[in-house]
């Protein structure tokens, strides 16, 4: 949680500085979605792998409402906002997949 609101404020701050909206170099983001990820699995060489696929595919492709607040949510906290449903997503498809294992 901490780090998702201090990530509003550093990417928001860094996206100013740059006079770009969630550029490609700002990376906060995406570490604190993966994060959010892996926080309710067990940390084994699998979980981690494809803990780290899932985020990238929501983060990559958008699914609803990733997509909609990509596009409607400005600042620091459209810039975070997005990662953190993301690895949210993420997290409940690997812990279904680690409950059916």
């Amino acid at each position: 949680m901490a780090i998702s609101l201090l990530g509003i404020w550093i990417c928001g701050k860094t996206a100013n500085d740059m006079g770009v909206h969630d550029h490609g170099g700002i990376v906060w983001d995406e570490i604190a979605g993966y994060l959010l990820t892996m926080l309710w699995v067990p940390l084994t060489w699998m979980n981690i792998v494809l803990g780290f696929v899932l985020f990238r595919l929501f983060d990559i492709l958008k699914p609803w409402p990733i997509n909609l607040l990509d596009r409607h949510v400005k600042g620091g906290f459209g810039i975070m906002v997005d990662d953190i449903i993301a690895g949210l997503m993420a997290a409940l498809c690997l812990f279904l997949i680690n409950d059916l294992i």
